[in-house]
């Protein structure tokens, strides 16, 4: 049965912005996600497991962004039905569950991956012959799904910027449009979008998460870690040897 609870909306600003929902806003990354789209000006459709969670977060969004354009709904499905991108954020056990619950409403929509499978033993690199961003595109063959978000710890959305520079965020998708609309929501979030590739590369992407949390651990960094691809632009420029 479903629990999803709560039903709020906050004055609306005249943003042109894509409307954006957040499933699993009261978690780490959605609702920070949430935050700061708000802050960007994204008009957002949230819904929560859990009433008294979701509350603390829209208490959060409203102490930093009173006037954000914000609906929370009771149930995912309403909460993608007039928005244009839907961001799944949570775990990847229940992806598929989700995913039933708004394959209808979510047809023609972009859908941002940002699940990992579960890593055994934690911080290990997987083997999988797939990804579960192209799980995700199986069970919503008619939404553009691009993979954003999953190599972010949570706490670099409080810090984006770690030793003074922004921490990259990796996109992959299959549709160059969806991949250009959500680069473009990436660096409002803070973030410095690098698109790696296909939906195919999010395999590649899930391992450097793991990785990721395997070296966070070294460092004890305590989440405040992040990639950054470092680059000389005028290399490129450079005839082949």
């Amino acid at each position: 049965m479903e629990k999803w609870t709560l039903r709020a909306t906050f004055p609306a600003t005249n943003s042109m912005k894509p409307t954006v929902a957040i499933i699993g806003c009261a978690g780490k990354l959605g609702s920070r996600l949430a935050r700061n789209l708000s802050q960007a000006g994204y008009p957002l459709s949230l819904v929560a497991r859990q009433a008294t969670e979701a509350s603390a977060t829209m208490e959060t969004i409203r102490s930093v962004h009173p006037f954000g354009d914000i609906e929370v709904f009771d149930s995912p499905r309403d909460a993608c039905w007039d928005s244009d991108i839907v961001i799944p954020a949570v775990p990847y056990t229940v992806q598929a569950a989700i995913a039933g619950r708004i394959r209808e409403v979510a047809s023609g929509k972009i859908v941002i991956s940002v699940a990992n499978p579960e890593f055994e033993p934690i911080g290990g690199l997987t083997g999988f012959p797939t990804s579960a961003a192209e799980e995700l595109a199986s069970l919503l063959p008619h939404s553009k799904i691009v993979k954003a978000f999953n190599t972010t710890f949570a706490q670099t959305f409080d810090r984006r910027d770690l030793s003074e520079k922004d921490v990259d965020c990796f996109v992959a998708g299959d549709d160059e449009q969806a991949v250009r609309t959500v680069s473009l929501l990436v660096k409002e979030t803070g973030f410095n979008p690098v698109v790696a590739g296909k939906l195919a590369v999010s395999r590649t992407l899930e391992n450097m998460m793991a990785m990721l949390i395997r070296l966070d651990r070294n460092l004890d960094a305590h989440g405040f870690a992040g990639w950054k691809v470092i680059h000389h632009p005028g290399y490129a420029k450079e005839p082949a040897v």
